[in-house]
C-alpha cells in the first residue's frame, strides 16, 4: 500500500472537509428551493471514499455508485463548481444539468455515476470490469452501493457472474445501519452482509468503515486481489450517516441519542486529532485549510449561481441528436 505520511493526513483532512461543507451547502441551497428532486448527502461516510481514493491508482481504476454520490467525483478529481452546478440544474453541470444530484458523472475522471435506481449500479459496474477483463486492461472497479441494494435480485446476479468470470471488481456496501429508515436486523436474515460473498466463493471482509486506516488497507487486498487475476472482492463497510436517508427524511426510525453517539467517531475529527496528536501541522495550519475550503464552496455556489441554464431546447436535441452548444460552458464528456 502507497505509504501514509503526515502530508496524507493533511490532504486527507483538507478532502473529507470540502466533502463535508460541500453536502452542507447543498443541504441549505435544496431549503432554499434552488435545488430540486431528490438530496442524499454524504455526511459522516468519508472515511470509505478517502482510504479508497488512496489505495487505488486514480486515473487508472474507476468508480461507480448509487445516489448518494455527489462527492466521489470530486475525490477522483472533478472541480466541484462543475459538480454543484450540476446540482442546480445547469448548463455548466457535468452532465450540462441533465443528470441532477442522483445522477452526477464524470468519464473524464473515471466516475460512472450515481445511479437513481436501487442496485442498478451493480450489474453496470460488472460490466465496466468485464469490459476491462476482455480488452486485458489492468483496472479495477469500485462499485459502491448502500445496504438495501444488497436485497436486490441483481446484486447476486452480478456477484454471481463476477466470481464466474474472475472479473476486477470490488463491490463495497456502505452500510450506514438503515434502508431508507428500515435497520438492516428488520430487513435482512443475514445482517453480516459481507457474509453473501462467501456462497459465490468470492474474497469477502467486513471493515471498520468510520476508520480511514482500515479501510485503505482492506482496499488495497482487494485490488492486488484483482490485480493477480484472483477475482473481485465483497467489502462491507460500516459506517453512519449524519443526515437522513434524504432532505425529505424525517428520522424518526433512530434517536438524536444516537446520532450524538456516532458523531464521537466522526472520520474528519479523528483525523485532525490524530493530525494535532502527532504534530503533522498546528491548529494554526488548520485552521488555513478551514479558511481554504470555505472558500472553494463560496466560488462553487457562486458559479452554480451565476450560470445559465439550458437552453429549453435541448430537452429535444439531447435526445433525439447530439449537438454543441455555445452556452455550455464546461464540455460535456
Amino acid at each position: 500500500m502507497k505509504q501514509i505520511t503526515g502530508k496524507t493526513y493533511i490532504n486527507w483532512y483538507e478532502g473529507m472537509l470540502l466533502w463535508r461543507k460541500f453536502e452542507d451547502k447543498l443541504a441549505a441551497a435544496y431549503i432554499q428551493q434552488k435545488i430540486r428532486g431528490f438530496l442524499h448527502l454524504y455526511n459522516g461516510q468519508e472515511a470509505i471514499l478517502a482510504g479508497c481514493l488512496h489505495a487505488i491508482e486514480i486515473g487508472k481504476d474507476r468508480m461507480i455508485s448509487s445516489y448518494r454520490s455527489h462527492v466521489h467525483s470530486i475525490g477522483l478529481g472533478e472541480d466541484p463548481k462543475y459538480v454543484m452546478a450540476e446540482l442546480y440544474g445547469k448548463a455548466t453541470g457535468t452532465s450540462g444539468g441533465l443528470g441532477g444530484s442522483m445522477h452526477i458523472f464524470s468519464k473524464k475522471h473515471n466516475f460512472f455515476g450515481g445511479h437513481g435506481i436501487v442496485g442498478g449500479q451493480i450489474p453496470l459496474g460488472t460490466g465496466i470490469s468485464f469490459g476491462d477483463k476482455y480488452f486485458k486492461r489492468d483496472n479495477v472497479t469500485l462499485c459502491f452501493m448502500g445496504e438495501g441494494a444488497v436485497r436486490q435480485g441483481t446484486f447476486h446476479e452480478s456477484i454471481n457472474l463476477a466470481a464466474l468470470w474472475k472479473l476486477p471488481v470490488i463491490y463495497i456496501i456502505e452500510n450506514n445501519g438503515y434502508a431508507m429508515g428500515t435497520s438492516v436486523s428488520r430487513s435482512t436474515a443475514q445482517s453480516e452482509l459481507w457474509k453473501h460473498g462467501d456462497s459465490y466463493g468470492i474474497h469477502s471482509l467486513s471493515v471498520d468503515g468510520m476508520d480511514i486506516i482500515k479501510v485503505a488497507e482492506s482496499i488495497d487486498k482487494c485490488i492486488s486481489h484483482a490485480r493477480k487475476g484472483n477475482g473481485p472482492s465483497l467489502v462491507e463497510a460500516k459506517t453512519y450517516r449524519y443526515r437522513g436517508h434524504s432532505m425529505s427524511d424525517a428520522q424518526k426510525y433512530r434517536t438524536k441519542e444516537e446520532v450524538e453517539e456516532y458523531k464521537k467517531i466522526d472520520p474528519i475529527t479523528q483525523v485532525k486529532s490524530t493530525i494535532l496528536k502527532k504534530k503533522y501541522a498546528t491548529e494554526e495550519k488548520l485552521k488555513k485549510i478551514d479558511d481554504k475550503v470555505k472558500k472553494k464552496i463560496k466560488e462553487c455556489e457562486e458559479f452554480a449561481e451565476s450560470s445559465p441554464f439550458p437552453d429549453l431546447s435541448l430537452m429535444y436535441d439531447a435526445v433525439y441528436e447530439q449537438k454543441d452548444y455555445p452556452f455550455i460552458k464546461h464540455k460535456i464528456d
